[in-house]
């Protein structure tokens, strides 16, 4: 039987969900090995911060780390044989490696709509959650490939969200004065002015006060 041995690199957790920030690599990697364990191959993963002595044992291992100082993990190796090292790789890469076909990609009726389906989360889209929800039924879905799809496109969106916030808290100095909504607040001069330009003038008792803008 053909053995698969994985050397990661230090982590919290080898799915990539653990975290503030889910590493799609990882995740996708983990989705890999289960399919390789079901199509009967043995799969061993090694965490540096988890098993170290495993590391210490496999002079492979060993020699890698010594030249590297661990950079180049994670590493792969099959039946003993070094297969690849500092990158993931594909599924196509691990079903050569171990003897496996990999399966053909068919986008099926069902396929399309758990896609859909993510796809309507990620983009807020209500119509289109209900519409696809309602479809994924009609072609045979689950209520739990449903969540599953629904959870996808919530991490995807949930990711950009805290993206964009991180950029913008960038984008905007630390110790920026407090701006008025035309720009940068500037001191007040003798005569009082609109925000957006022109001294102030005498208006009628029956007007109202304009906007800044």
């Amino acid at each position: 039987m053909t053995t698969l041995t994985v050397y990661d690199p230090a982590m919290c957790c080898s799915t990539g969900i653990c975290g503030t920030d889910v590493d799609q690599k990882l995740v996708d990697l983990a989705a890999d090995l289960d399919w390789l364990k079901a199509q009967g191959v043995t799969v061993q993963r090694f965490g540096l911060s988890r098993e170290p002595a495993e590391f210490a044992a496999n002079d492979t291992i060993r020699q890698i780390m010594q030249d590297s100082e661990g950079d180049d993990l994670p590493v792969f190796m099959v039946g003993g044989a070094l297969k690849a090292k500092a990158r993931y790789p594909s599924r196509a890469e691990l079903a050569a490696w171990t003897g496996v076909t990999a399966p053909k990609l068919e986008i099926t009726e069902q396929v399309r709509e758990l896609i859909a389906l993510g796809a309507a989360i990620g983009a807020s889209c209500e119509p289109c959650r209900k519409f696809h929800t309602k479809k994924a039924a009609e072609v045979g879905l689950t209520d739990a490939q449903m969540r599953e799809a629904i959870a996808v496109g919530r991490m995807v969106k949930e990711a950009s969200t805290r993206n964009i916030h991180g950029l913008a808290e960038k984008l905007i100095p630390e110790g920026a004065k407090a701006s008025s909504c035309c720009g940068p607040a500037k001191e007040a001069p003798a005569a009082a002015t609109g925000c957006c330009g022109g001294g102030a003038k005498s208006a009628p008792a029956t007007e109202k006060a304009g906007s800044c803008c």
